[in-house]
């Protein structure tokens, strides 16, 4: 087979580039591995939190605000839901880094938030149990975006628009030349004029000696003590991020008659470098529970601390904890690193490997994401 790109895995990255080269005319070509929106890799879990004053970078709210419009245009188009903007906090103590890092993104002009002090924050949000110098920075056009589902209808839209697709297929090599890239797969080879190998925690494989580090991340829900209550509610109990006085932090949002309260533990320090193809996919009570139900119980003392649904996931760090999306050489473009923020990011970023794959000028600054800029 012939084509002009091929690319190599359809989480969320991908699926938005496969989506946004369609949109071109491009013909391209998707392989993953898995079926599409699949619960092995690290773009599932029904939920991700969305924001726009992005802590990570005050770059990163360009390609938020760009992620919001295009799936705000696919829902018109599908009837769906792809964000729910409820809003978020970022909490901690007034030099934390959630805090001034939606400060500085607010200031480099990503939206409007609105700060508010240790009082309007106990007040506003009694759930939390405060040390006695925490603050928030309130984004109102963040909240949650949902997983599986959007990775589905990105591939389903690049399909409508002539994309071919080829689920369950593993790639065996990418196989670069000079005049052409192959794709190698048990079944057949596809050679195309560009490869935008977006595999995730397998990126590293495909692309040794990018500096990647695929780290195992259970996920977990929780429920009130109070079944009664309205509390944990999505609308009572919005997204947030949280950082404590010893660098943890607890990361989550509240529930909905779709899903259960869902909390993450930020600064564990476990499972890292690990081989996405030998993940360890068990719970383990004492190692996966024991420290996130501990500050559970510290932070939150009307959530009972004992997770009622929890699965494996993978997020892959970069060493400045910002994407690697870029142009590799002449014929690869990569994508990954998510670092554990990137799916808020997947449509706007799909995007500009959309723009950087045909060689349009980006529509924000990239240099911030350069593969190479390690």
């Amino acid at each position: 087979m012939r084509t002009d790109v091929v690319v190599v895995g359809l989480g969320a990255f991908g699926s938005a580039a496969l989506w946004r080269l369609a949109a071109r005319g491009v013909q391209v070509v998707g392989i993953e591995r898995q079926g599409i929106g699949h619960a092995f890799g690290s773009s599932h879990g029904t939920t991700r939190l969305f924001r726009v004053a992005c802590m990570e970078n005050p770059a990163l709210p360009a390609i938020a605000r760009k992620s919001l419009a295009l799936w705000t245009e696919l829902g018109e188009r599908t009837g769906a839901t792809y964000v729910r903007q409820t809003g978020s906090l970022n909490v901690g103590a007034p030099t934390s880094g959630p805090v001034t890092g939606a400060r500085a993104a607010a200031a480099a002009g990503a939206a409007p938030v609105t700060e508010l002090t240790h009082e309007e924050l106990a007040a506003r949000f009694p759930q939390y149990n405060l040390a006695a110098d925490d603050v928030a920075v309130w984004d109102p056009g963040a909240g949650i975006c949902y997983a599986e589902p959007t990775v589905r209808a990105q591939v389903a839209e690049a399909q409508r628009l002539g994309a071919t697709v080829y689920p369950h297929t593993m790639v065996t090599a990418i196989d670069v030349g000079p005049d052409a890239v192959t794709v190698r797969t048990p079944t057949t080879s596809i050679t195309a004029d560009q490869v935008v190998i977006s595999a995730g925690a397998w990126l590293g494989k495909l692309v040794p000696d990018l500096p990647l580090s695929p780290r195992r991340t259970p996920l977990f829900w929780f429920q009130p003590k109070d079944p009664a209550s309205e509390a944990f509610r999505l609308r009572n109990f919005p997204s947030f991020i949280w950082e404590f006085a010893d660098g943890r932090g607890l990361w989550g949002h509240g529930s909905d008659e779709d899903f259960l309260v869902k909390v993450g533990l930020d600064g564990a320090d476990r499972d890292r470098d690990i081989d996405p193809d030998e993940l360890d996919r068990y719970i383990h009570p004492r190692k996966d529970i024991a420290e996130l139900a501990a500050a559970i119980a510290d932070a939150f003392p009307e959530l009972d601390p004992e997770p009622v649904k929890l699965m494996p996931c993978m997020v892959t760090d970069s060493p400045d904890g910002q994407f690697l999306v870029g142009r590799y050489d002449d014929r690869v473009v990569v994508a990954g690193g998510d670092s554990g923020h990137g799916f808020k990011h997947c449509a706007g970023l799909g995007e500009l490997l959309a723009q950087i794959t045909t060689k349009e000028t980006p529509y924000t600054d990239v240099s911030f994401v350069d593969p190479h800029r390690f």
